[in-house]
């Protein structure tokens, strides 16, 4: 199924899986509510129990990039499926090698078990919040930042992108020093986009403006999205 990705500008959803179990607090206005359209398509999907779309594995969208699972979080995927998914990449790659395709999983160590298999043209996400554990079960069942942020900094891979949306309150300096560490390609930045609908403990603006000031001092490339009053400079505001 191809679909236009909320997360991520200029990027299509292809969904040959789809589902979660990390039950994200901020998930349930968004992905968990359009699931509820697909009840008279597919129970699972209205359900947003993690399963396969076998068919779906040849609709690859045409678009520049493609988010590979977006309404869904590819480690609850059986890794048989997920091979037959980066072969498709890899088949679809041959013949239009400039296109790319993130991958993207709260629990990164996930992917450990597929580097060797992943062409060049994958960029692997993480969605990391914030830095703090304390507290955070009340927001997902995702693994803590903590232990989400070593997963991610130890593999091996050349392209990896973080997304720090929605972004919950932080201390700066070991925030700051996690994301460096890590060496991010770039980083998609930006507030909760449905605060009426879910509420989150969340910094100031301020506080995110010096977080992005600092960043980008450190020569680490941000891509906004919900900004709020935090501003970029032009040329990389999403």
């Amino acid at each position: 199924m191809k679909k236009k990705s909320n997360m991520y500008a200029e990027a299509e959803t292809w969904s040959p899986f789809k589902g979660c179990r990390f039950d994200c607090t901020y998930c349930i206005p968004s992905f968990q509510k359009q699931a509820k359209r697909q009840k008279k398509r597919c129970q699972k999907c209205y359900k947003y129990v993690p399963h396969c779309h076998e068919k779906r594995l040849a609709e690859i969208p045409s678009t520049q990039i493609v988010f590979v699972g977006g309404n869904a979080d590819i480690s609850f995927c059986p890794p048989a499926f997920t091979r037959r998914i980066i072969a498709r990449i890899v088949a679809h790659s041959k013949r239009k090698p400039h296109k790319t395709f993130y991958l993207q999983s709260k629990r990164p160590v996930y992917f450990e078990q597929f580097l060797k298999e992943l062409p060049e043209n994958v960029i692997l996400l993480t969605t990391l919040e914030t830095n703090r554990d304390k507290g955070y079960e009340a927001v997902s069942k995702a693994p803590l930042p903590s232990v989400r942020f070593k997963q991610f900094k130890a593999l091996k891979f050349p392209r990896k992108v973080l997304t720090v949306e929605p972004i919950l309150d932080f201390d700066l300096p070991t925030f700051v020093n996690w994301i460096r560490s890590i060496r991010p390609q770039y980083v998609w930045l930006g507030f909760n986009s449905k605060p009426a609908s879910v509420q989150l403990p969340e910094p100031s603006e301020a506080k995110v403006q010096k977080l992005a000031d600092r960043l980008l001092k450190a020569g680490i490339e941000i891509r906004g999205k919900t900004l709020r009053g935090v501003t970029l400079p032009a040329d990389v505001r999403g």
